[in-house]
């Protein structure tokens, strides 16, 4: 999956719990282990991109339980990713390739 779209769902069910929820309870919570494969890294993802904030390096259930997850932004409107051929500028030949000489013999 997209990490943009996991982000986005990530952002949905956050705000299903008011925006901020204890990491225990958002890895037990049996809709979030449906959708999640690989939550933590979803959740460093988002922290990275400064849509989620909690106050530790490392997230291990169990050990971590208590920390709070916050909801601090909601995403900017990122398309998905799309495989629209006009989205990617293509190389034109005639402009990369080298002139050819041409044997008059």
């Amino acid at each position: 999956m997209d990490v943009t779209h996991e982000i986005n769902l990530l952002v949905q069910e956050l705000t299903r719990f008011g925006g901020s929820v204890k990491f225990g309870t958002l890895c037990r919570d049996e809709r979030c282990s449906d959708i999640f494969e690989a939550l933590v890294g979803t959740l460093k993802a988002a922290k990275k991109r400064k849509i989620v904030a909690y106050d530790s390096e490392l997230l291990l259930q169990g050990p971590h339980d208590d920390v709070e997850i916050r909801l601090v932004q909601q995403p900017a409107a990122v398309p998905e990713a799309s495989t629209d051929a006009a989205e990617t500028p293509a190389a034109s030949t005639e402009d990369s390739a080298p002139p050819q000489a041409h044997d008059s013999s």
